[in-house]
């Protein structure tokens, strides 16, 4: 995605050269034209003053078929309405590139503007209608304004020929002015109107040839643009599917992990509880009595956590009591039902810790006392919290049988991977019984509470 983002920007700057190299060839041809109106408003305005002051006027009337405009106003005509020309033809190029519809009133106005230039001097240079060409050419796009193309440019034409405008309008031909001066001036002055005229189609084609270029380089770049970007979407979907399959696994494992702790803790309790009423229902009913019913709160608490578990929530104990309190109903139970001497050890008892720090202190002790039970046949478990300045130690010890060669299982592996997603630590080792230590990073803010419970 960053090389895709340093492209399109490497992009994004040819294509502002580009963008540049159009706007100063626009503003060549705008500035030709407005020297070239400049320079005919000034010579059909210094030949009519000459034809006054050779005393030539009349017969100079005589040859054309209406009296020409005042100097004064001619000059102003031409300024003015040049002027207007720009102004709409920058606006015009705006409107076109933001997409807004009032544009074609602009291109109207535009046109006008063109027609008013080249009355004012008398049609003797039509160079002006390739400005609102090169518009018209550049604001082109898509199929739909083909037609308006073509009408808009059909009738600038029929508009800039001096042979159709001048059975409508009563104009004084350029060769009129022209014809005042001797055979070489006359030579000269053509010349220099051809080359006005052509040199002006110079800076148009130039123009269509960058636009054209330009156009074709944006298709290439929105071409390649694209390619990438599909690329990137099926990137992105992969990703997404390996995010959705990591998601899954995740939960997989959340889920293995609650309900391996929670119903593997109470069908423990309820296994080793049954034992021993087995052993006792004969000779002792009553006991055996109300060792049914701490079996039964313990299957209906391992129930309630299997339920919560799915359902991401904290266990239930959590939910009611402290930490120090689920912990304490706890071990009471679990020794209940199994017959097992259990001792918690915390001489500083922690009050501010997080709720996953608690969760996974809870877990922690809950599955290590479910397997003293079930692996070691531990009959004394000891549970060691030692706070300090940045960890929280736990050690768990029991008199169990213990094992040289220690097989990770379900336990272990969950007891391990809920530890690492707090940072912290855990070891364990089986020689003369079963020894757990784990360490979590915590921020304390200096509250504990002195308080110790053995069962």
């Amino acid at each position: 995605m960053i090389i895709l983002a340093v492209i399109t920007l490497m992009d994004g700057i040819k294509m502002k050269g580009k963008i540049q190299s159009l706007s100063i060839i626009q503003w060549l041809l705008y500035g030709f034209n407005a020297v070239v109106v400049m320079l005919l408003a000034a010579f059909i305005s210094i030949t009519q003053m000459k034809i006054n002051q050779s005393m030539v006027a009349r017969k100079f009337l005589d040859s054309v078929a209406t009296v020409p405009w005042a100097i004064d106003k001619m000059l102003l005509y031409a300024f003015i309405s040049f002027v207007l020309l720009i102004f709409f033809s920058i606006l015009y190029r705006r409107m076109a590139g933001c997409g807004s519809n009032n544009k074609y009133i602009i291109l109207l106005l535009e046109i006008c503007a063109c027609i008013m230039v080249m009355r004012s001097i008398n049609m003797a240079y039509n160079g002006m209608v390739l400005i609102v060409v090169a518009d018209l050419v550049s604001g082109y796009k898509g199929k739909n304004q083909r037609i308006i193309l073509t009408v808009a440019m059909l009738g600038l034409y029929l508009i800039a020929s001096y042979n159709l405008v001048d059975f409508q309008l009563k104009i004084v031909a350029l060769e009129a002015y022209f014809a005042y001066y001797n055979q070489m001036a006359q030579g000269i002055l053509k010349a220099v109107c051809n080359i006005f005229t052509s040199f002006n189609m110079i800076i148009f084609v130039l123009y269509i040839i960058v636009l054209v270029q330009d156009q074709h380089q944006e298709k290439e770049r929105v071409k390649m643009l694209n390619e990438k970007l599909n690329e990137a979407n099926r990137q992105l979907r992969f990703y997404a599917i390996e995010v959705e399959s990591m998601a899954e696994t995740r939960e997989r494992n959340r889920l293995a992990r609650e309900i391996h702790d929670t119903l593997g803790h109470a069908l423990t309790g309820i296994v080793a509880g049954i034992d021993a009423c087995l052993a006792t229902i004969d000779a002792a009913p009553e006991f055996t009595k109300k060792q049914l019913k701490i079996i039964g709160d313990v299957g209906r608490h391992g129930i309630t956590d299997v339920r919560r578990s799915v359902k991401k929530l904290r266990p239930d104990a959590l939910e009611k009591f402290s930490l120090q309190g689920a912990l304490q109903q706890m071990i009471e139970e679990f020794a209940g039902t199994t017959g097992m001497k259990i001792k918690l050890l915390c001489d500083k008892w922690p009050e501010k810790l997080r709720k996953d720090q608690e969760e996974v202190i809870y877990r922690l002790i809950q599955e290590s006392i479910t397997n003293a039970n079930r692996h070691g046949q531990a009959s004394n478990i000891v549970i060691i919290i030692e706070p300090t300045a940045d960890w929280l130690k736990i050690i768990i010890k029991d008199d169990g049988k213990g094992c040289t060669k220690i097989t990770e299982g379900f336990g272990l592996r969950h007891m391990q991977e809920r530890l690492e997603l707090l940072k912290g630590t855990f070891h364990y080792e089986g020689g003369n019984g079963f020894t757990i230590i784990a360490s979590i990073p915590v921020n304390w803010g200096g509250v504990y509470n002195d308080k110790n419970h053995d069962s």
